[in-house]
Parts: structure tokens; C-alpha cells; sequence
């Protein structure tokens, strides 16, 4: 690999990242400025890299898969999974199956596609995308039973698109459906790729939870290293017994997500950072894969596809699965339309081409006709629909500033930040009248972009940004009940923790925002 690719590729992903704050002003997915600017810089645009090894492609996108698809899971919480599991759960596996086959069916009817190809590309499209359905959601909210439905769903619904999508191209290779023992097996070994699946998930994720624990480093760098192996790892054993090593690695990070272990929460900083840089080179190689103008071939087929998936398929799919769940037809109408494609459905799309299926091109072209078309039409007018139907809420206030433990060993002391209101009863309260619980302190106070050293005699102001620290569930009781509002993290600073305390540790801490670097120690309210 040249010097001068490098370069080029490197200034693709940094332009595609600062041209993402347009997009999110217009409420578009960021991927879909990836792959813009991945088509401009390929083959029909500025000519810069060309990229038609269809091959590597999948390749190189199935390892970046396996990051996305452990922070999918690794952020599935399992209380909203509780809560929402049941038409979440139906929409990512009954729902991807529905969505196949009824697009499958219309599309061998409308486009007199041979049945089995129809299937296939119903297989390949039938799942929704995390990462954008996510995004917008945090830029801007809805109502919780919509979005934590949708969002479980897209993280979920992945391995079960990847399994549909192999097995039909198993059936395609063999040029139709199989004699009924032969088919037999081939069921027999979809239903031990989900089980086999779900089993190595459930013993390596409990493997890798005791290796956190017991690795006791002082340079955290190293549980990155160790997280990276982990995640190889857990594919690595699923696909060696013939098991699905998506499915593995999934279900592996949601129960990674849900367990507790040395250095979690900056862990997922980690977790969430990689997904991200792996989603967004994965759309820049699809977009310097597709060839610009063969779209003018695909544009008839891809329109079709589109509105039957989006107006037909996705709506049909929805109303059965949620069929036996409260949900109102506004809630339906949301849910059908959150439906947006991503990078899942044109990684998929390369698996025809690299198996000999696809030579001129045709489905990964109409596959990455419809994702396109579904970033800018159902992710561009989301929020606005959310708005219509009266399921917008007010976002979350982010906080620009964070603290966070870097415990050596298993400890309940958390670092919870707060915004101070106007209206609270915190405002004008010294510290030392607030009688927080003994093993409860404040770490310290931002106000106006400065550090406040907290002293007992120190006066809370309204917007003052708090840290709180000691046990999580306490700490939000009293932010609460002071009419406080817990902020969304921002980013990440660690305070060692030798050993497992009961008490707050008297160690220095670091507050990094927006290029300072502030010091500050423990004080009790005295």
C-alpha cells in the first residue's frame, strides 16, 4: 500500500468527520455522508483510489462487523430488554424473517426475479441499522417505549439477517431447494449456528468478565488490547464448531454490557469509539466500491424495491409483530418508518459477488441504491414525523466535562454529574448543609467553564456542573430529590483505585475539557 493512499484515505475518514456536523443538523445518519464521499473519491469521481475486489471487501468489513455488533449488544441494557422485550425481540428475528420473505415474494411478482435471488435480496435488506437509528435518537429524543423498541430491535436483528443471507446463498450455490433430508440439515445447522451461537456467547463472555477482573493493570491502554482479543476471540471459537460467530460475539457483549468488571466505564468509551471508526470505514470502502453510474441501470429496480420495502414490507412486518403489544397506530406508523438500511445490508450485499452470484453487480448496486435512498428519505424526515405524531421529547443535556473511576478492583463508588436548575432546592445551599451520606462526597464543581475547589462552606449556583461521588443508586437519589437532572456522560478521565473501597479513595483527579486540564483534590463536607 502506497504512501499517497494512505494519505488520500486518511483525509477521506477526517473530512467525513467534520462534514458529520452538517449532517446532524439536517437530522441525516453520518454514514450517508461517509458513503458520499467514498463514491466521490472512487472510480466515477475524482478518481483517487479505486477499490473493486469484492472479496476483500467482505472481508475487511466482516471484522469491522464484529466491533459494531459487540457495542450493539455491550450497550443493549438488559432492564429496557426486560421491559421491551417482547415485540423488540419479535421485530429482530420473526419481524427480519417476515420482512424477507414478503420483499422476497413481491419483489419475484413486480420484477419477475427468479424466487430464490428474490429471497436472497429480501435477506440481505431485511434488517435495520443501529448505528443510525441510534444517532438520531440521541440528537433527538422520542418517547422511550418507541425508541427503546427500535433501538433493541436494529441492535438485535443483525445475526439474524447474516444467518437468512448465508443460508440463502447456500440454497442459490445448490441451485434450488434441496431434496427434503438434504434441507433438513441445512435447517438443523441454521438452528445450531443461532443456539451454538448464544452458547459461546453465554461461557466466553463469562471467561472474559473473569479475565478483566484478574488482569490488574496499571496501564489501561492494555485492557483495550485485551478487549480487541477478546472479541476476535469469541468469534474465532463460534466459527471453529461451526457455530455463528456474529450471534456469539452479540450476545457476548450484551452480557459484557450487563456484568460488572474492572475498568467498564472507560472500557465502553473504548468500545463505542472503535464501533463508530468501523462503521464509518466500512461505508467509505462500500462507497468506493459502487461504481456511480451503474446506478443509472438500477435506479427502475431500486425505486420499486424501495417503496416495497419501505410502504409494504417494513409496515406489514410491524403491525404483526407488535399485533399482541400496546402500542398505538402513531407508535406503528413510527416504528415502520424508523426502519432505516445501514451498513449491515451492503456488507451483505457482497457476499453474492464474492460467492460468484452477482457478476455484473446487479444486487449489491440495487442493495446499495436502497440504503442510500433509505438514509436520505426515512433518516432525513425521522424527526420530523416524531414531531407530527407527538412522540418528540426534550433531549438530554450533555455535559462537556467527566470524571470517572479507573478501579483495579470490583468497587460500588461511581462518579455521577449533575446540572444545578434554577428552580432546584440545591440552589444557595452550602455544602456542608446538604448532609449527604458518609460515604458520599462532592469531587468537585465547573461553574462558568472554571473549577470550583468544593469547600463545606462552598454556595451551590444555579448551572453549576456537580460530581458526585459514591454509590450510584444514592448519588441519584439525591440529585433527584433536589431537582437536579443526571447528565449524559462527555468524556473520560480515570482516578486509580488500589483496592476495593468502602470509603471514597483520597487520590487526585483530573477534569480534561475543551484543551484544559484542571486539578482538583478530595475534600469532605466539613
Amino acid at each position: 500500500m502506497s504512501t499517497t493512499l494512505i494519505l488520500i484515505f486518511g483525509l477521506l475518514i477526517v473530512a467525513g468527520t467534520f462534514a458529520s456536523k452538517i449532517s446532524n443538523k439536517f437530522g441525516l445518519p453520518v454514514l450517508l455522508v461517509f458513503l458520499l464521499i467514498g463514491m466521490l473519491a472512487g472510480t466515477d469521481g475524482l478518481n483517487l483510489i479505486q477499490l473493486d475486489d469484492y472479496a476483500m471487501t467482505r472481508d475487511v468489513a466482516n471484522i469491522a462487523l464484529l466491533f459494531i455488533l459487540f457495542d450493539s449488544g455491550f450497550n443493549t441494557k438488559k432492564d429496557s430488554l426486560k421491559k421491551y422485550a417482547g415485540p423488540s425481540i419479535t421485530l429482530a428475528t420473526l419481524g427480519v424473517a417476515i420482512t424477507a420473505v414478503a420483499l422476497g415474494l413481491l419483489l419475484h411478482l413486480l420484477l419477475r426475479l427468479e424466487l430464490l435471488y428474490s429471497l436472497l435480496i429480501g435477506a440481505i435488506i431485511s434488517s435495520t441499522d443501529a448505528a443510525a437509528v441510534m444517532n438520531i435518537m440521541r440528537e433527538r429524543p422520542v418517547k422511550e417505549h418507541v425508541s427503546s423498541t427500535l433501538e433493541i430491535e436494529s441492535a438485535a436483528n443483525d445475526p439474524m439477517a447474516i444467518l437468512l443471507t448465508t443460508f440463502m446463498v447456500n440454497m442459490v450455490l445448490q441451485g434450488g431447494i434441496p431434496a427434503p433430508a438434504e434441507f433438513g440439515v441445512l435447517v438443523a445447522q441454521l438452528l445450531w449456528q443461532f443456539g451454538g451461537g448464544i452458547l459461546v456467547a453465554l461461557v466466553l463472555s463469562r471467561v472474559a468478565i473473569w479475565l478483566f477482573n484478574r488482569f490488574r493493570s496499571a496501564n489501561q491502554s492494555m485492557y483495550y488490547v485485551l478487549y480487541v482479543g477478546t472479541v476476535l476471540s469469541i468469534f474465532g471459537v463460534a466459527d471453529l464448531i461451526k457455530a455463528n460467530g456474529t450471534i456469539a460475539v452479540f450476545f457476548a457483549g450484551f452480557w459484557m454490557g450487563n456484568g460488572k468488571f474492572v475498568f467498564k466505564r472507560g472500557l465502553s468509551h473504548f468500545i463505542s469509539g472503535i464501533s463508530t471508526f468501523a462503521n464509518m470505514v466500512v461505508f467509505l470502502l462500500l462507497g468506493l466500491l459502487v461504481v456511480p453510474k451503474s446506478m443509472v441501470s438500477v435506479w427502475g429496480p431500486g425505486l420499486i424495491l424501495a417503496a416495497v420495502l419501505i410502504f409494504v414490507a417494513r409496515p406489514l412486518t410491524v403491525w404483526l409483530c407488535t399485533l399482541f403489544f400496546k402500542f398505538s397506530t402513531r407508535d406503528r406508523l413510527f416504528i415502520s418508518w424508523g426502519g432505516l438500511k445501514g451498513a449491515v445490508p451492503i456488507i451483505l450485499a457482497t457476499y453474492p459477488a464474492a460467492a460468484g452470484l452477482d457478476g455484473d453487480g446487479m444486487i449489491f448496486n440495487i442493495v446499495f441504491f436502497v440504503v442510500a435512498l433509505s438514509c436520505l428519505l426515512q433518516g432525513g424526515t425521522l424527526s420530523f414525523l416524531a414531531s407530527k405524531l407527538g412522540l418528540s421529547i426534550p433531549p438530554k443535556v450533555h455535559s462537556p466535562y467527566s470524571l470517572e473511576l479507573f478501579a483495579l478492583d470490583h468497587t460500588d463508588i461511581d462518579v455521577v454529574d449533575t446540572l444545578i436548575h434554577e428552580e432546584s432546592p440545591l440552589v444557595g445551599k452550602r455544602l456542608m448543609d446538604l448532609q449527604l451520606p458518609h460515604s458520599m462526597v462532592i469531587s468537585s464543581i465547573v461553574r462558568h467553564g472554571k473549577l470550583v475547589s468544593p469547600r463545606g462552606a462552598t454556595v451551590l449556583e444555579n448551572n453549576d456542573i456537580v460530581f458526585f461521588m459514591g454509590n450510584r443508586r444514592e448519588v441519584e437519589q439525591v440529585i433527584l430529590s433536589g431537582g437536579a437532572e443526571i447528565l449524559v456522560e462527555g468524556a473520560a478521565c480515570m482516578l486509580p483505585v488500589e483496592h476495593e473501597p468502602k470509603e471514597v479513595v483520597d487520590e487526585a483527579m483530573a477534569i480534561e475539557c475543551e484543551g484544559m486540564n484542571l486539578e482538583c483534590e478530595r475534600v469532605t463536607l466539613e
